[in-house]
C-alpha cells in the first residue's frame, strides 16, 4: 500500500486499454508519404521478370514500371527509386551504359516523367555497378582497384545524363570520396540546380544485399570493402555525413534499415536535412520467406518494422512494401 491508494499507483496499461486510445497516444505513425518504392528496368524483356529471391518483386518492362509508376501515385506514395539492369552485351570496364542518354535508365526516367509528371518524386541510382562486366561501382586502375578520382568523373557524366532525362532527385551510392560535391557541381554546371542529391552517407557492406544482386543481375566478383563502410563502425558514418553536407546534400540516408537502426537515430539527431534509411532486398526476403514457412505473421511483421525504422528517426522509408502498404494505410 502506498498513501495514493492501491499499489501501484502509476498503470501505464490505462493508455493501453483500447484501440483507440492507443492510435489517439501513438508517437509515431507511418503514412503513405513516407514511404519510396524501389524499381527495376529491364531492357530488352518483353515480360515482368521475377526475382526468385524476393517474391512478388520484378525485373520490369518499361511498360509495366509506367503502371507500377501510376500504381504508387494512387496509393499516396512519394517517389520511385529507379534501377536500370541493362543487357550482358551492354556492359564494358566503364559502364557506358549508365552515361548512354538513351540507356534504359535513362529511358526509364523519361517513360515514367511523362507517365506521372510531378506527381511522383522521381529518383535514379547514380551508381556503375549495374552497368560494368566487373560488378563494380567504380572505375578500375591497372591493378584491379576502384579509382575514386576516376570514378567521379564517370558519375559526373551520370548525373548530367539522369537530369536530362528529367529525375527530381539522384541517388549517389557508390560511397566513392567526394562523390556529392561532384555531382552537385556537375548538375549546376549544366543548368540543373533544381534537381536534388540524396546521398548515400552510411552504406554499409552487408550481406542482406544478397537478393539486389540478382535484382540488378550483378557481375561482381569479389567484394566492396574498400569502399562500403564496416559494420563495426559509428563514429566514421557521423564523418561521411559530415562531408555530404559540406559537399551540398540534400537529403542523407543510411542503408541498410534494420540492422543499423542506431546509426540511423544518431545521424536523425546530428542533421535539419530529411532522413532517409533503406530497407533493402534482404531485410524484405526474410520477411517474405518466414511468412512462406507461417513462422510470423506477415502484415504485421511488416509494419513492426517500418514503425521501427521511422521510430528510429526516418522521414522517408525505401521498400520494397510500398505501395502495398501505402494503399492499407
Amino acid at each position: 500500500m502506498t498513501k495514493y491508494g492501491s499499489f501501484p499507483g502509476a498503470r501505464p496499461r490505462r493508455l493501453r486499454t483500447t484501440p483507440a486510445m492507443r492510435r489517439m497516444v501513438a508517437e509515431h505513425r507511418l503514412h503513405p508519404a513516407d514511404l519510396i518504392l524501389p524499381a527495376f528496368v529491364r531492357e530488352g524483356v518483353a515480360e515482368p521478370v521475377p526475382i526468385s529471391a524476393m517474391p512478388g518483386v520484378f525485373q520490369h518492362t518499361r511498360d509495366t514500371l509506367r503502371k507500377a509508376a501510376v500504381e504508387a501515385v494512387e496509393a499516396g506514395v512519394a517517389g520511385i527509386m529507379l534501377f536500370g539492369v541493362p543487357e550482358d552485351d551492354k556492359k564494358d570496364a566503364l559502364g557506358t551504359a549508365g552515361t548512354d542518354p538513351d540507356g534504359i535508365l535513362q529511358c526509364a526516367i523519361r517513360d515514367v516523367r511523362a507517365e506521372v509528371g510531378d506527381d511522383l518524386v522521381i529518383m535514379s541510382d547514380l551508381c556503375l555497378d549495374e552497368y560494368t562486366d566487373h560488378g563494380h561501382c567504380g572505375v578500375l586502375d591497372a591493378d584491379g582497384r576502384v579509382d575514386n578520382d576516376a570514378t567521379l568523373e564517370r558519375y559526373a557524366e551520370m548525373a548530367q545524363v539522369q537530369a536530362d532525362a528529367g529525375v527530381h532527385v539522384v541517388g549517389p551510392s557508390g560511397m566513392m570520396d567526394g562523390q556529392i560535391g561532384v555531382v552537385r557541381d556537375a548538375l549546376d554546371q549544366t543548368g540543373h540546380e533544381d534537381v536534388s542529391i540524396l546521398a548515400y552517407t552510411a552504406k554499409y557492406t552487408s550481406a542482406f544485399y544478397g537478393p539486389f544482386r540478382e535484382a540488378v543481375g550483378s557481375s561482381l566478383t569479389g567484394d566492396r570493402k574498400t569502399y562500403q563502410q564496416d559494420p563495426a563502425n559509428l563514429r566514421e558514418s557521423l564523418r561521411e555525413l559530415a562531408l555530404d553536407l559540406e559537399e551540398g546534400a540534400d537529403m542523407v540516408m543510411v542503408k541498410p534499415a534494420l540492422p543499423y537502426l542506431d546509426v540511423l537515430a544518431k545521424v536523425a539527431d546530428s542533421v535539419e536535412v530529411p532522413v532517409a534509411a533503406y530497407q533493402i532486398s534482404g531485410e524484405y526476403a526474410m520477411v517474405e520467406a518466414a511468412a512462406e514457412k507461417g513462422w510470423i505473421d506477415r502484415d504485421k511483421a511488416i509494419l513492426e518494422m517500418l514503425t521501427g525504422i521511422k521510430r528510429a528517426g526516418a522521414n522517408m522509408i525505401l521498400t520494397y512494401w510500398a505501395t502495398e502498404v501505402a494503399r492499407g494505410l
